[in-house]
């Protein structure tokens, strides 16, 4: 079983999160069932009970400043304690960051952490990516393996995968390996260095023709966590 955390607001997740098609692509690469559950329910008591092989945890499109950090209590102990192979990407990484590099329990709020500001002349996606006057990676961009990795079996040094966002993690928390780049977002995967826990700026996940590499990122994270 695949157990995927959605990071949607609760009042999205209950309507629907439209985690749907990410839960029929991953039953299609690993043959096995996807559950869905909120952040807020994934406590490692929880989680145990579900047992599952690998655990996805989603991004989102809403500022950390509107959330609760108590919320994250649950999932953030989840991280530090899990032994089950986890991928976090775009928000979920960012999450990681923030776990790993705070105590949450004595951190009031947390901010959004933009890559830069806009340069001249480029355009200013403002209301669409919540960030007015910051630069936005969108779009199916090139990202650098600067570590090899399992997770980038069947890759070259550079591949292509879909980036949709305007905020970064601007710490390598202390236990945790860089494994790509890009010329915009220096931490755009990493990789803690003592547990199988993955987390990607980008959406490995949102694979479309003719880039298919995102598609082989998830392939080799199953693998990694015995589920192909």
């Amino acid at each position: 079983m695949i157990v995927v955390i959605s990071m949607a607001r609760i009042a999205d997740y209950n309507a629907g999160d439209g985690s749907t098609g990410l839960k029929r692509r991953f039953e299609k690469l690993a043959g096995c069932p996807v559950v869905s559950i909120h952040f807020t329910e994934a406590s490692p008591e929880y989680v145990a009970r579900l047992d599952p092989q690998a655990i996805f945890i989603t991004g989102f499109g809403y500022g950390w400043h509107t959330i609760a950090v108590p919320d994250l209590y649950a999932v953030n102990d989840l991280l530090h304690t899990t032994e089950v192979p986890v991928y976090a990407a775009c928000g979920g990484h960012q999450l990681l960051g923030y776990c790993f590099n705070k105590d949450l329990r004595k951190t009031p709020l947390l901010r959004n952490e933009p890559m830069r500001k806009l340069r001249k002349g480029e355009p200013d996606y403002g209301p669409v990516s919540s960030g007015p006057g910051y630069y936005v990676a969108t779009g199916f961009g090139e990202v650098e393996i600067v570590k090899r990795d399992p997770i980038f079996a069947g890759l070259k040094k550079r591949f292509r995968v879909l980036e949709s966002h305007y905020c970064e993690v601007k710490r390598l928390p202390d236990s945790f390996e860089l494994l790509a780049t890009s010329p915009e977002c220096r931490i755009e995967m990493m990789k803690h260095e003592a547990r199988p826990i993955y987390g990607a700026q980008f959406h490995a996940e949102q694979w479309a023709e003719p880039y298919l590499d995102g598609q082989t990122v998830m392939a080799n994270f199953l693998r990694i966590a015995g589920l192909t």
